[in-house]
């Protein structure tokens, strides 16, 4: 988003030394999570027992948060990190990029603290903290985690170093290697023994990086590089071997485009031009993006909320919202779909500095309910282990 090119000159140092003296803040009150009931009238059945919505936090104010939303009681607990983990930092870090669960763990990308927070996904109890400069996504396969890492200091520098993917061993919780890849890696995403890594090289304006690379998880190296397009960020497999990547453009001339790659050739085979896209979400064959564009010629931004039918690779429609409730989220920042029912949600970051909104839709683009989170929700992910409660 928008928002990360604002924040300049802000080093692994100044980042390093927040976490120092938040840390020290032992005899502070801790505060209790906010259990909100939101939905008490509808009971989801499936074996997705909810999810966590992982708030990133205004860059530098060290307000990274960890929701949860009980699918069994319709209740949304905001900030459920602290109280649970009472003897560990009182918020999550600087900047939560990621979240994701692998086996009985529960993984949370923590941006400008530098480090990958592991916690028991049953329980979102601390178990260790990773060290990974500058770490940005995470993806996991066959008992390894894959962590993206723009390894250097946080600012725009035509010398901005090249970055890196850590593996990290889901079992001893160590960093066991690393490949380098591109400048400033973003998402990522594995197909079979290949981890595909989306290079943006955002550091480096107007110098962008354009490719993709492949990395061969048999060997831990990078085969290749594919030429896709400039600043690249997000990346999504369908189920039919080809991967959807997105182009932030420069935010001038050259907009933002959404690109598909086979991943049997390794080659770009289509471009969706009319499809801006700041991020998407995959259930079945459609694929759920949205665009909040700002164009710094146009002084504005131009929202959209399209999907796409990943057998045609067609756009069929523009807006996914039916009732007329897009008007009132000011800036889209989180998408997700529960794959079970086919509803899906859309969080609002609002000012980026106060908390944001979630919204819940049906299947059918009518909101179902809204409830407030903490600031700059962007992140969910569904469980389905059923949350334990805090005296377990």
């Amino acid at each position: 988003m928008m928002k990360k090119l604002y924040y300049t000159g802000r080093s692994i140092l100044l980042a390093a030394i927040t976490i120092c003296i938040v840390s020290c803040r032992k005899d502070d009150l801790v505060l209790p999570s906010t259990p909100v009931q939101v939905n008490p009238w509808e009971k989801v059945t499936g074996d997705i027992y909810g999810f966590f919505l992982l708030n990133e936090g205004n860059m530098g104010s060290n307000k990274a948060s960890l929701d949860y939303y009980d699918y069994a009681t319709g209740i949304y607990h905001r900030n459920i990190f602290a109280e649970r983990n009472p003897s560990e930092i009182k918020d999550l870090g600087d900047v939560g990029n990621d979240v994701q669960i692998y086996g009985n763990k529960l993984y949370a990308v923590i941006n400008c603290s530098n480090y990958l927070e592991v916690m028991d996904v049953n329980t979102a109890k601390h178990i260790t903290k990773i060290p990974i400069p500058n770490c940005r996504y995470v993806a996991f396969k066959d008992g390894f985690a894959y962590v993206s890492a723009y390894a250097g200091p946080v600012e725009i520098s035509e010398n901005a170093r090249i970055g890196y993917v850590a593996k990290i061993d889901t079992t001893r919780l160590v960093v066991v290697d690393e490949c380098i890849v591109g400048y400033q890696p973003e998402e990522m995403a594995v197909v079979g023994d290949k981890l595909y890594v989306a290079n943006s090289g955002g550091y480096r304006v107007p110098n962008y990086d354009r490719t993709v690379s492949v990395i061969d998880l048999n060997t831990f190296t990078e085969t290749k590089k594919i030429d896709v397009a400039i600043n690249l960020h997000r990346i999504q497999p369908d189920n039919y071997g080809n991967l959807y990547v997105s182009s932030r453009g420069d935010y001038y001339n050259i907009e933002s485009k959404t690109f598909i790659i086979d991943t049997h050739t390794d080659k770009v085979t289509n471009t969706l031009h009319l499809l801006p896209n700041s991020n998407m979400a995959l259930c079945r064959d459609s694929l759920y993006v949205y665009s909040n564009e700002w164009n710094y010629n146009t002084k504005g931004w131009s929202v959209s909320y399209a999907i796409v039918d990943t057998r045609l690779q067609k756009t069929v429609t523009r807006n996914f919202i039916k009732d007329g409730t897009d008007k009132q989220i000011k800036v889209p920042y989180g998408i997700a779909v529960n794959p079970n029912t086919g509803e899906f949600f859309v969080t609002d970051a609002k000012d980026y500095v106060s908390p944001g909104t979630l919204h819940c839709f049906g299947p059918d683009g009518v909101r179902k309910w809204s409830v407030t989170t903490g600031d700059i929700p962007a992140h969910i992910v569904f469980t389905r282990r059923r949350l334990q409660p805090i005296n377990n």
